[in-house]
């Protein structure tokens, strides 16, 4: 089971939604967690907007990205451009994208356009996944 590492700045908004996502509609096929380059709190804006969709995030934690290391993931997706401020390590991982999407902290009224965008990538990446696990022949 292939796992997966959502980061972003403070693991706040984007990356719990995403780990949220991929929780639910990636159970049994990818192990998936999140963090941030630095740990705070998970927004309520994000709980409150994953709710709308009937999926509930209150059980996760913003963690620091230094509690974990690169080498027990096998992908590792970047929400917030900050790829850049990875360390090597983390970017050379078999499957490394920087999606650069909106900070809704910014704007609190952009959080289900940017919840709905995220649902839309944690949904490709899962099957990219699955189709790169199927042997071939």
């Amino acid at each position: 089971m292939q796992r997966v590492m959502f980061v972003c700045k403070k693991n706040s908004a984007r990356s719990q939604m995403a780990e949220g996502f991929a929780k639910t509609l990636g159970k049994g096929k990818i192990e998936v967690i999140s963090s941030g380059l630095e740990a705070s709190q998970v927004r309520p804006e994000a709980i409150a907007t994953m709710k709308e969709i009937g999926i509930d995030i209150t059980n996760q934690h913003s963690k620091p990205l230094s509690d974990f290391k690169a080498e027990d993931f096998d992908v590792v997706i970047s929400l917030c451009g900050c790829g850049v401020n990875l360390p090597t390590d983390w970017v050379l991982r078999e499957v490394f994208e920087d999606w650069q999407l909106d900070d809704p902290a910014e704007q609190p009224e952009i959080f289900p356009r940017v919840r709905d965008q995220i649902k839309e990538r944690v949904t490709k990446l899962i099957e990219s996944l699955k189709e790169e696990a199927t042997p071939v022949g």
